[in-house]
This record gives structure tokens, sequence and C-alpha cells, in this order.
């Protein structure tokens, strides 16, 4: 018997009056559960050629990442870069690809941090579900947003894995959610997950991966860069407030670790094209650190959740070999959280907090 002059329901309760409350014959109703979407960039689904062109035509479309005028854009990206770019990037991915499961690292940790909430969180009594998805490739959001919505998930918590808010990573996630819930008749309740930058559970987390690692080296690195994944000059010039929330991170991070400006400094990754792009610029850095007799360097990418091609072929490979040609001696880069304690605390954290009322 339900009493329904409680002032709390279980979720045993609130199934039983679903029963009573649909009449006789009435086709049976997937509602009432919470789903959680872990959402990261991306990632090809091969090397070869096609596959990269695919994922890069659908990553270098979007306006959110190349605010160019299309009129002067897609000629460049159908012309030149589609038909160059995918073999140069193929080879990159080659380097770090998962050759036993045939696919990306990031696809590889993201699967992991997802599975490893769900047993972390556990299921709610039946109403809660963990899923992942990419931004770019697959599995896409629409595809898992319809998978939790027709499994019954009529609340859904979007989690863009991107602790510094930027339009181009953050807000083209929550884009691609809004268009999707454009063709569902039966929308779910949506909420999505805050940058969370300067949060204390993100920060500390960062703070003992550095120590760890340096811990277990056999020298001491003289300085350690934080990278981060850099954006258009431009962009920051509108009014993103990615470098404001990279530079809080880090300087957060130096509170907690008890260092200087000079130990922990800023750097910024990745550009592309003609553009200036936020500075001072990682590779540049590590080439004018051992210029200037810099033997022991680490870097780190807080910016990251998971380990990828920025930060595995780009930082833990050429950055490494720059710093070596040029003079440097002992090169370092410390992995990104990943679905380490750490790293899952983290998330756990973050999801816990924001389903808030929910579960």
């Amino acid at each position: 018997m339900i009493d329904y002059a409680a002032t709390t329901v279980s979720p045993e309760q609130e199934r039983e009056f679903q029963k009573l409350a649909l009449p006789d014959g009435h086709p049976q109703v997937k509602s009432g559960k919470v789903g959680v979407l872990l959402v990261n960039l991306g990632t090809p689904d091969g090397t070869s050629f096609w596959p990269m062109r695919r994922y890069l035509r659908e990553f270098l479309s979007d306006k959110r990442v190349i605010e160019w005028s299309r009129l002067f854009w897609y000629p460049i990206l159908y012309g030149i870069v589609l038909n160059t770019r995918p073999k140069k990037s193929g080879k990159a991915y080659e380097e770090i690809w998962n050759k036993e499961l045939n696919e990306s690292p990031l696809r590889t940790i993201t699967r992991s941090q997802s599975d490893k909430l769900a047993e972390r969180m556990g299921n709610g009594g039946g109403r809660l579900q963990i899923d992942w998805a990419m931004r770019y490739g697959n599995p896409s959001i629409r595809s898992r947003l319809e998978a939790l919505k027709n499994d019954g998930c009529d609340r859904i918590l979007v989690f863009p894995l991107y602790p510094q808010y930027s339009a181009a990573t953050t807000a083209t996630v929550n884009d691609e959610i809004c268009r999707a819930m454009l063709e569902m008749r039966w929308q779910p309740a949506i909420r999505t997950v805050p940058p969370y930058h300067d949060d204390l559970v993100y920060v500390t987390a960062l703070a003992k991966s550095v120590e760890r690692h340096l811990a277990a080296l056999d020298f001491e690195p003289e300085l350690v860069l934080a990278s981060y994944h850099g954006i258009p000059q431009s962009y920051f010039k509108k009014g993103d407030p990615y470098h404001c929330h990279c530079m809080k991170t880090t300087r957060l991070m130096r509170d907690v670790l008890g260092w200087s400006k000079e130990k922990l400094r800023v750097t910024f990754q990745s550009r592309f094209g003609p553009e200036e792009w936020l500075q001072p610029y990682t590779d540049k850095t590590v080439e004018q650190l051992a210029k200037d007799g810099v033997k022991r360097i680490a870097v780190m990418n807080p910016g990251f959740v998971a380990d990828c091609l920025e930060t595995l072929e780009e930082i833990a490979g050429e950055a490494g070999e720059i710093f070596e040609e040029n003079g440097g001696e002992h090169f370092t880069h410390i992995p990104c959280l990943n679905d380490s304690d750490l790293g899952m605390d983290v998330i756990e954290h973050v999801v816990r907090r924001e389903l808030g009322g929910w579960i």
C-alpha cells in the first residue's frame, strides 16, 4: 500500500503509482529514468584516408571551430585541407593508435570513464543510466541521446568533458544536443554541466597527479609547463572566457602545490591556420627553454580529461623531440587524469553535484 501522504516517495513507490495511473490496455511507456551522457571531442573510426577525411570534414565544418565566412573557408576546406590533411593526420594517429582494440586512445579512455562511473554511481534503484558519446565521429551525441530517451530516460545530464569553457568545445556540444532535440516530439529534460576549472576537487586531483608523477622520476624538472589547447586570439577578443579559465586553473594549482609562477608556467598548443592564437606557444617555449640552457622539464595538459592525439603525439612525442634537439636532456609528459582514481573522483564529484534533485 502506498502512503500518498508521505513527504518523500521512493523510486519503487513512484513506479507503483505510475502503474496505477495507467488505464487498462495502455501500452507500456518507458520513463522515469535519469541518464548521464559523458561527451568528449571526437575520434576518427580509422587512420586511413577516408575515415580521417570524414572526421576532419565534420570537425572543421563546425562554425564554432572555424568562425571564418563559409564563402572563404569552404573552398580552402574542400579544395586543399580535406585532400591533404587526412593523410598527415592519419600518420599521426597511427603513432598512438590502440592496435589491440583498433581505436584511438580517446575512445578507449572515454568508454572506460563511462564504465567506471557506472560502477561508482550504481544504477540508482534501476533509475540511473550512464553513457558516452563523441561530438565528432562515433558514437554520435544524437545516437546516444536517442538511445537514452528510448530506454526511458526523461531527464538527461550532459557532461561536456572540458574543465575550461570555450565556444569551440563546450558550446558546440550544447549546440548538437539542441539540434538533436529539435527532431524529438517527446523531449527529455536536459541539464548541462558548467565549467569546473576552479573546482577544488579537480584542481587538487591535478596537483596530486603532478606530485605522484614527479616522485616516480629519476630526475627533478626545473619547471613544469601547463599546456592548454589554444584558440585564436580573435575568439578571445570576442569574449570567450577560455583564456581566463586556463589562467585560473593554473593559479589555483600553484596555490595547492606551493609553487611559483616560474615553476609552473602556462602555454598554448595546437594552433591551426594563419591567425594569431593564444600565446605563449608550447612548441616555441619548449625550444627556447632548451636554447636558454634548461635541461629538465615536464609538461602537463590540465585542459584535457583524457590523453589523445594532442597530448600523446604532439606533446609526449613532438615537444619532447624539440626539447632534446635544442639541447634539453630530460623531458617528461605528465599523463592526463584519464580513468585513474583521481580522474574518476573528479567526474563522479561533478556528476553527483549536478544531479542534485534528480537522484
